[in-house]
């Protein structure tokens, strides 16, 4: 498949790279998808693989300019409940893995980066309900002051080199492709393997903690959606509210046991249940709606519908 794109993605062994990597090389052939990551993956892949770290500035820009790398998906990162116990090796992953692809972009290395911030740079004083994109950003983790930074490095970079970097602020992620990766809202991935393999669910968060989620399907979409959007119609280059759905775990069980009737869950709030009770619980994606045309296609029904569908074939095949 001819495609004037040569993509780079940074990741892709994760939760998000796992499958963006895959979507990006059915859209614009596989030849032109490179992946890194620290470790090789553990099944074979259709895209060229590299290992390396995004840290390693110097290997980095071995493989851009091996591959002649156009456009850069950033997702390294440290998470949430993971940062939080290693707080120097958080920023220096997430903050100077950004630095080293936004100074590529103005030494004219690659030409277009996608970086993913949170809704974790919002804290105990952001509304709870409705978000909107311009309201008050207090984060009380490492992960969301780190993401903040970032944001504000990427509008930067921007207005002061022309670089055309591209953010969504991601809510809690959920799919089936991988495991959890050290996210507060990781329970909502495991929850779904507890369920398969008839094993009680011990819920780290407070059956009532109501958070913005979304199925990873949408923000594969929204991710691929704002990269390919026209340059014009990129108006924040902070980074996007995004939106699809909100629940807490109690009703996300209620979903599961409708196809699995013996399904047992019980809760066990800890220091993740604090780090969530301080972010929002819905949010306000007008902007990203308006300017670029985003829209979700799951809703919450829909989308435990299709992770049982696919890891009911998962399950079965091994």
């Amino acid at each position: 498949m001819f495609s004037n794109k040569k993509i780079l993605v940074i990741g892709s062994n994760g939760q998000i790279g796992t499958v963006l990597t895959n979507k990006l090389g059915e859209k614009f052939g596989f030849e032109n998808v490179v992946g890194t990551d620290l470790k090789t993956p553990k099944i074979s892949t259709k895209f060229i693989f590299e290992a390396c770290s995004v840290l390693d500035k110097e290997k980095l820009l071995n493989i851009i300019t091996k591959y002649n790398i156009t456009d850069v998906y950033l997702l390294a990162a440290y998470l949430s409940a993971k940062g939080e116990q290693n707080i120097s090796k958080a920023w220096d992953l997430n903050i100077n893995g950004l630095l080293h692809i936004l100074n590529f972009a103005k030494d004219k290395k690659i030409q277009k980066i996608f970086w993913p911030s949170s809704i974790a740079v919002f804290g105990p004083t952001t509304p709870k309900d409705n978000v909107d994109q311009y309201d008050v950003a207090e984060p009380t983790t490492i992960y969301g002051v780190s993401k903040l930074a970032g944001e504000n490095l990427c509008n930067y970079y921007h207005y002061k080199f022309g670089i055309d970097v591209r953010s969504i602020r991601y809510p809690g992620l959920i799919g089936w492709e991988s495991m959890p990766g050290g996210g507060t809202t990781d329970y909502a991935v495991d929850i779904f393997h507890k369920a398969f393999k008839n094993k009680k669910f011990t819920c780290f968060l407070s059956q009532n903690r109501i958070l913005p989620m979304m199925y990873m399907n949408d923000a594969i979409k929204a991710t691929i959606g704002i990269m390919e959007a026209p340059t014009d119609n990129i108006k924040i280059r902070t980074s996007y509210n995004l939106s699809s759905l909100h629940f807490n775990p109690k009703q996300l069980a209620q979903e599961i046991k409708k196809h699995f009737k013996d399904f047992k869950i019980t809760y066990q709030p800890d220091e993740r249940d604090d780090l969530a009770k301080s972010w929002p619980q819905s949010i306000n994606d007008f902007h990203a709606r308006n300017d670029w045309g985003w829209e979700p296609n799951f809703n919450l029904s829909q989308m435990v519908n299709d992770i049982i569908l696919n890891l009911r074939n998962r399950y079965k095949n091994n």
